[in-house]
């Protein structure tokens, strides 16, 4: 059995070598050589019949060029709007009970309440020291006053001891006196003036203290900072909580993000602002608009990083699921051909054979645009082109070939 099959693969391989290779000789064999071939006057083949034999059978489709939306294709992942860590500042105990994951909290609803400890009484002390240093203010003032009305009486002697000193009624001792009583009243001012900043700045320093009791107090409330949901349990009733532990974690999900990365050569396509549209791993379809652009790239990939919102009331879009996303881009015209239309030539370049004048074989590279159920979007041809779509594979540039054309409904 495996002899019969090894005897037929030979024939079929001989068969295929004389048809390709020893084609004339063949129909010169069967009866079909130059003698059925229609001759001049002058018994020579004419160049249309020769031409006719040498070509090669292919079909082509006449394409135009349309306007489409060139959109750019990204893949990304859904993300939380916001996503906050709620922490502790103060060294406590939680006494509120605990809410669990997936609650809906409001801002400024209580996520942790903490024990209270001494901290009311400090507060009550600081806010008495307050009080006493405001007290002495009346008495800084007083004294200041008095040494303002010692420097007048002592300016009236020493006026008049001038006089006298200088008419020769008074002694020049009297008149030192008076100016040496003059400097004591004039430093009992500057005494009296610190004495009243001194007391001023006590009130300063008590009012901090009250400052800080109070703000001691208020971090034993933890609130939600934003409207969301939790995304792990508050801290346990009971448990001792420092500056830096976890109450909880809040996170917001309407609007939601969508966020991916844009190529550095199409990222002058993408303005924010931007339609965008994404389909997320389980089929929904959303739509957003870009509002964010990154204008640093990354260093490893060299992409720069794309954010759109995109609305979520029924918060059923979930951080971290898988999207595909085509953000709206400048139109061009590009050229719609089936998927088996494109080839590549020797040098592994992507690109379409088409049909040019004298029927003569060219490749031209293309870039693919978009791909959809109906075919690919194609950019790099002319505006009308002959694109061949079967029997692309066996010819290469410069043959010539015999088209057939179809239409672009076969």
């Amino acid at each position: 059995m495996r002899l019969i099959s090894f005897i037929n693969a030979i024939l079929v391989i001989v068969a295929l070598y004389f048809l390709v290779f020893e084609r004339d000789a063949l129909f010169a064999f069967a009866g079909r050589g130059e003698a059925d071939v229609p001759a001049t006057e002058g018994g020579e083949a004419t160049e249309e019949t020769s031409v006719s034999e040498t070509a090669v059978g292919v079909i082509a489709f006449r394409s135009e060029a349309r306007e489409i939306d060139s959109a750019v294709l990204l893949r990304g992942q859904t993300k939380a709007n916001r996503q906050v860590e709620v922490l502790a500042e103060t060294t406590s105990t939680v006494i509120s009970e605990p809410k669990r994951r997936g609650a809906f909290v409001e801002a400024g609803d209580l996520l942790c309440q903490l024990d209270p400890g001494t901290r009311p009484a400090s507060l009550a002390e600081a806010m008495a020291g307050k009080l006493e240093a405001a007290s002495r203010v009346p008495e800084a003032e007083a004294r200041l006053e008095e040494a303002h009305a010692l420097v007048a009486e002592a300016d009236i002697n020493l006026t008049a001891a001038r006089k006298l000193s200088d008419s020769g009624f008074g002694s020049e001792t009297r008149r030192i006196s008076s100016e040496a009583a003059m400097s004591t009243a004039e430093a009992g001012i500057k005494s009296a003036e610190a004495g009243l900043e001194a007391t001023r700045a006590g009130i300063e320093a008590a009012a901090a203290e009250v400052e800080a009791a109070q703000r001691e107090i208020d971090r034993l409330t933890i609130e939600a900072p934003f409207k969301g949901l939790l995304e792990s349990d508050t801290a346990e009733l009971g448990s001792l909580l420092q500056p830096g532990a976890l109450c909880a974690t809040v996170i917001q999900l309407d609007p939601i993000k969508l966020v991916g990365f844009v190529p550095e050569t199409e990222v002058n396509r993408v303005l924010v602002g931007s339609e965008a549209e994404a389909q997320l791993v389980t089929g929904r379809q959303v739509t957003g608009r870009v509002t964010f652009l990154s204008r640093s790239a990354d260093e490893t990939t060299r992409t720069f990083e794309v954010e759109i919102t995109v609305p979520n009331a029924d918060l059923t879009i979930r951080d971290g699921q898988t999207a595909t996303i085509r953000i709206a881009a400048e139109g061009a015209k590009a050229h719609l051909l089936p998927q088996s239309a494109l080839t590549l030539n020797n040098e592994g370049q992507l690109g379409v054979r088409t049909v040019g004048t004298g029927n003569v074989v060219d490749f031209v590279p293309v870039r693919i645009l978009r791909d959809t159920s109906k075919g690919v979007w194609i950019d790099g041809l002319a505006e009308t082109v002959d694109v061949i779509v079967v029997g692309q594979e066996f010819v290469t540039r410069g043959v010539t070939v015999a088209p057939t054309y179809r239409e672009a409904s076969q």
